[in-house]
């Protein structure tokens, strides 16, 4: 095998490739990266670890057509380290030569027929727009869990009709849900997936900024795999398998009490007024008419307090919440005003964004936040 390539484009698509490769693999040949040399001119990389798999199609100028496994991040490393010149890539009985200019590595590697097959991508199911769906999941992804011994809620839900999707995901503390439509390949399409939250971030962030993203589903024949393509690079992952507990039904269908603030003002005064916040010890919001309160602290400790413009609608009320996952609702709103909307002070609240502070919330990304009961 002999190809030589543009070190940008070599380092870029071994770094994409390489990039959920395990760091303990169970078998020595999962932390490789496939190297196919075509004749026609061009190199496909490959990685996957019965999980996940990863493609990538680069063009180069090849001389002899081969394949070859090498360690994925040590190749990774290197290519990111080499000078700005062409890269020539050979292999010498059981090693790979890598030259660029006056830098030259040699890597062993591994035994090729060892590697697994990767799976196909299933049958297109549709095409989104990559910035709206990296924006979708990552306001989505905030509420999943990272607690792996509850392997259901380290998913994100996804549902598609037609020409809707909905993401939804829940730590049993927060439940974010965001509405986004698509081309669908068939109109008629309805199907849901459950796909690992952390496999879905980097997907979207990986290839959202090539335009057009490729979503393939295969849900039948036992194998459940869900599929992204853009700009010449595929992904596939295998889905979470269970039954996803029916959270849209905590959504409350009447909110008798709802307050709007401001987006980053309340943002800004959360991270001020924790700060003296011990760890999981929550901050307190206070609507009064015409203002909120927020405040934390109390005893001999160290408190903060602060007030900020707000309207209120209803009755006055005081919630206490985890600062952290405040937060996190506040940042994924994109709307300059925030509505908070209130059943009663122990029951989950409903985050959704304004555009105006008189004007109606949209109901696109929903985010419900259960309180933290404190003394009265």
């Amino acid at each position: 095998m002999r190809f030589r390539v543009e070190r940008d484009v070599l380092a870029d698509a071994v770094t994409w490739t390489a990039r959920s490769l395990p760091t303990r693999p169970p078998v020595p040949v999962l932390a490789g990266v496939r190297i196919e040399a075509d004749a026609t001119g061009s190199i496909q990389l490959s990685s996957f670890d019965y999980e996940v798999s990863a493609r990538s199609q680069i063009p180069a100028d090849v001389s002899e057509p081969g394949t070859v496994l090498v360690s994925g991040r040590l190749l990774a490393e290197i290519s990111r380290a080499l000078p700005a010149k062409p890269v020539d890539v050979v292999l010498e009985g059981t090693k790979v030569v890598v030259t660029c200019g006056a830098s030259r590595f040699t890597l062993l590697t591994m035994p090729v027929e060892d590697y697994p097959n990767l799976p196909a991508m299933p049958p297109v199911s549709g095409t989104v727009d990559g910035e709206e769906l990296t924006h979708a999941v990552a306001q989505v992804s905030v509420a999943a869990s990272r607690d792996d011994t509850l392997p259901l809620l380290t998913g994100v839900r996804v549902e598609i009709e037609g020409e809707k999707i909905t993401l939804l995901a829940t730590d049993r503390y927060r439940l974010a849900l965001r509405e986004l439509t698509w081309t669908p390949a068939s109109p008629d399409i309805s199907t849901v997936a459950l796909v690992r939250a952390r496999t879905l971030s980097d997907a979207a962030k990986s290839l959202g900024g090539a335009g057009s993203v490729t979503v393939a589903l295969s849900t039948g024949g036992g194998v459940d795999l869900i599929g992204f393509e853009a700009a010449g690079r595929h992904t596939t992952s295998l889905l979470v398998d269970g039954d996803y507990p029916a959270v849209r039904r905590l959504f409350p269908d009447e909110t008798p009490i709802h307050a709007v603030v401001g987006t980053q003002q309340l943002a800004d005064a959360a991270k001020r007024v924790a700060l003296v916040a011990e760890r999981n010890t929550p901050i307190r919001l206070s609507f009064t008419e015409g203002q909120v309160v927020l405040d934390a602290g109390q005893g001999d400790d160290a408190q903060a307090s602060e007030a900020l413009e707000s309207t209120l609608v209803g009755e006055e009320i005081s919630v206490a919440f985890n600062p952290q996952f405040l937060l996190d609702g506040l940042g994924a709103l994109d709307t300059p005003f925030v509505r908070l909307s209130f059943t009663h002070p122990n029951k989950p609240v409903e985050f959704t964004g304004q555009g105006s502070l008189e004007g109606e919330d949209e109901k696109n990304y929903r985010y419900l936040l259960v309180p933290i009961r404190f003394a009265s």
